[in-house]
């Protein structure tokens, strides 16, 4: 489990169909293999840590249903090791299981910050709800606006410095996860459940 507050940004030291390596020092600096990071949202294993480098393998079902397999040498990562019981919960709670890859329509400056338009896939339009929670490759954020597929998101000068968010820009694919309860919610409200 994750908040989406990204902890760094790390850099794709190589790339593959099955396997992804990752220089970082804050997230690697205390993480062990076997333990789960945040990779642009996506939950992976650490299988190989060495001081300055994690290193993971990716199933076929990854690369399928996430923007993992779009990443090249040098490519910038949001990076988040997992909350803990004495950590607090900051943005949201981010699982990792992306729902679907989105794909950016428009960001437009908005004073310091900027406005992003992403359309989503639309079996996920359902779970999007004004100023509920969205995770944009593991970035926790609020919902601004929606628009049919369309949502809006609002973004600071920090999570545009701090995060790949800031290079983003109209046709990027980038991972999406909708906010779990309300995915939990619907389930519960089906008669057929």
């Amino acid at each position: 489990m994750f908040t989406g507050i990204v902890e760094e940004r790390g850099a794709v030291r190589s790339a593959g169909p099955d396997r992804l390596e990752v220089a970082c020092r804050t997230v690697a600096a205390d993480t062990r293999v076997g333990d789960s990071i945040s990779v642009n949202g996506v939950c992976l294993t650490a299988v190989e840590v060495d001081e300055g480098r994690l290193a993971f393998d990716l199933s076929p079902e990854t690369v399928k249903r996430t923007t993992l397999g779009d990443l090249a040498e040098d490519d910038p990562v949001n990076l988040e090791r997992p909350v803990t019981l004495a950590t607090r919960l900051g943005g949201h709670l981010v699982q990792g299981h992306v729902d679907g890859v989105g794909e950016v329509v428009e960001v437009e400056a908005d004073g310091e910050g900027a406005r992003m338009r992403v359309r989503a896939p639309d079996e996920l339009s359902r779970y999007l709800v004004e100023k509920g929670s969205v995770a944009v490759d593991g970035v926790s954020l609020t919902v601004a606006g929606i628009e049919g597929a369309r949502f809006e998101v609002a973004l600071i000068p920090h999570t545009l410095d701090a995060t790949t968010l800031g290079a983003r820009g109209p046709g990027d694919r980038v991972n999406l996860e909708t906010d779990v309860l309300a995915k939990y919610v619907e389930r519960l409200m089906r008669r057929d459940a």
